[in-house]
């Protein structure tokens, strides 16, 4: 069951739940991966409510992401249940950790998927606060505009970036 939220009311516990991090989970293929996100943003382009998600180019799911055109944020709510909240932060740990090309940490977790109402990718039943986004725009990072300063303390001279992946919210709930 999922209870339907307005995106736009519950914006703070939306972006809230990045601080700790969230799940960002793209489906290409039948194939599902997810990762742990600390960044992104929320709001209205083009008349559109958007989450915009930075996705390193050196990452597995940025390799799925070039072929798909949807994904699902997926953040944690708290319980109160000491070993349920403890089991997403050791998730949000894993998924932060280990690259989906080695291995399918869905299963290796043991989350529960949630199947979509708008889009191919899964909501996660652990993180229950779902985002369904459908990409209308992506684009490249140009780091050459940025300040020293920004470059270095976040890419240290490495030659990875991010993709900005814009996301049309086309559907918000809870998975109860």
């Amino acid at each position: 069951m999922k209870e339907h939220i307005d995106v736009i009311e519950r914006a703070g516990d939306i972006l809230g739940a990045l601080t700790p991090g969230a799940l960002f989970t793209v489906c290409v293929d039948g194939e599902v991966n997810t990762m742990t996100i600390g960044w992104g943003m929320l709001g209205i382009e083009w008349r559109k409510p958007v989450f915009i998600a930075y996705i390193r180019n050196d990452r597995y799911t940025h390799e799925l992401l070039e072929r798909a055109d949807c994904f699902t944020v997926n953040a944690p709510v708290p319980t109160g249940d000491a070993e349920a909240d403890a089991r997403v932060r050791r998730a949000l740990g894993f998924c932060g950790s280990k690259s989906g090309r080695d291995l399918n940490k869905i299963d290796g977790l043991g989350l529960t998927l949630v199947e979509g109402e708008q889009v191919d990718a899964p909501a996660i039943a652990e993180l229950p606060l779902t985002l369904e986004c459908r990409i209308i725009y992506r684009r490249d990072q140009d780091t050459a505009l940025m300040p020293d300063e920004l470059r270095q303390s976040v890419y240290g001279g490495a030659p990875v970036y991010h993709t900005a992946y814009y996301g049309e919210v086309v559907d918000a709930y809870i998975v109860k």
